[in-house]
């Protein structure tokens, strides 16, 4: 993606037409001493109730509040068209840090930081990106970037070890993932499965789909009685809200399944079997520290398994201790970077 220079003077420009602006306090300083700091969260379409994504940075809201005196508050998108409006409420009432929940917020983002340039803003999984997609370092927005494959590895490892020795209910050595839209950080996530799928079992079967959707859990239950009438043993859902319902129909019919982002082992006990865990709430809480501490950073910053940004949940105890060892294994060699999962898929 290119990273383009020009709006860096754009958004000068166009906070003086519009007269837009906070009392934040311009990127890298911090607020007035004793003044209480501001957070607000936007979330993307999927909702508070994702179980998910969306619930994991609002997790993080909470933390941070709790833990350094924050205020904060959250604001739910309804639908895309909502998130301008919902960004631009918080940057007119002079918060902070105003945070954008996920990738399809990149142009929302460029659009209310542009026009607010004394208000620092955060965008989880994006960069702000101008109209015609092209996306820019702004000198006060935090790219908040996640390495996802590495969580993706994590959980295919243990998948691929079950199918490959037929544990439990894993007889057919057929692995299966469903994504929600196709866009990076769903893509990521699949990858990094497909790829620990085919170093650990090359003879295996893989099968991707997508709901087309975040919210809509009846389409993902339609993609997973499909991918289930193809024998697939375990689903691997990324897909939000959504994804609930690839994982609803793993439960219905006796087949193991993963969740995302957040731990969703309790989604559906004794069908969940671990899930690829992206620390959302790690972001957004490290993010608002570094408001109060003076230390925000613009531009680019990651999340991965050398700084705990990602890794993989709970198991269930039909996860035999040798897939758990192959998995923490792996962990080890990506932090060392003896394994660097991929970013490509294998199977779309």
């Amino acid at each position: 993606m290119k990273r383009v220079l020009a709006y860096l003077v754009l958004a000068a420009i166009v906070a003086a037409a519009c007269g837009g602006g906070g009392t934040g306090g311009t990127a890298g300083t911090s607020p007035s001493p004793g003044k209480a700091i501001k957070v607000g969260l936007v979330t993307d379409v999927g909702g508070l109730n994702d179980k998910s994504f969306n619930q994991a940075a609002n997790t993080g809201r909470l933390q941070a509040e709790k833990d350094l005196g924050l205020q904060t508050q959250v604001i739910e998108s309804k639908k895309q068209e909502d998130y301008v409006p919902n960004l631009t409420t918080f940057a007119q009432q002079n918060y902070d840090l105003v945070i954008a929940v996920g990738f399809l917020m990149q142009n929302a983002a460029w659009k209310v930081a542009t026009q607010f340039p004394n208000v620092k803003f955060a965008i989880i999984d994006g960069a702000p990106a101008n109209d015609k997609g092209d996306t820019a370092n702004l000198p006060n927005v935090a790219n908040l970037f996640f390495k996802e494959q590495e969580a993706g590895y994590l959980v295919g490892v243990i998948a691929a070890t079950m199918a490959k020795n037929k544990v439990g209910k894993a007889t057919h050595n057929t692995l299966c993932s469903m994504g929600g839209i196709p866009i990076p950080p769903v893509d990521h996530y699949i990858a990094g499965y497909q790829d620990a799928i085919k170093t650990i079992d090359p003879s295996a079967t893989i099968i991707n789909g997508y709901s087309n959707d975040f919210v809509d859990q009846q389409k993902g239950k339609e993609v997973g009685l499909n991918h289930i009438s193809k024998n697939c043993d375990i689903l691997f859902q990324v897909a939000g809200g959504s994804g609930l319902g690839y994982i609803a129909a793993a439960k219905e019919k006796g087949v193991y399944a993963i969740g995302v982002d957040v731990d969703q082992i309790d989604v559906a006990p004794g069908t969940v079997i671990t899930s690829a865990i992206k620390r959302v709430d790690k972001a957004v809480y490290d993010t608002s520290k570094s408001v109060k501490d003076n230390s925000f950073k613009a531009g680019d910053n990651f999340f991965s398994a050398t700084n705990d940004g990602v890794g993989y949940g709970k198991l269930d105890s039909v996860v035999p201790a040798d897939a758990k060892a192959a998995a923490d294994k792996a962990l080890a060699d990506i932090k060392s970077g003896a394994i660097k999962p991929k970013t490509d898929l294998t199977v779309k």
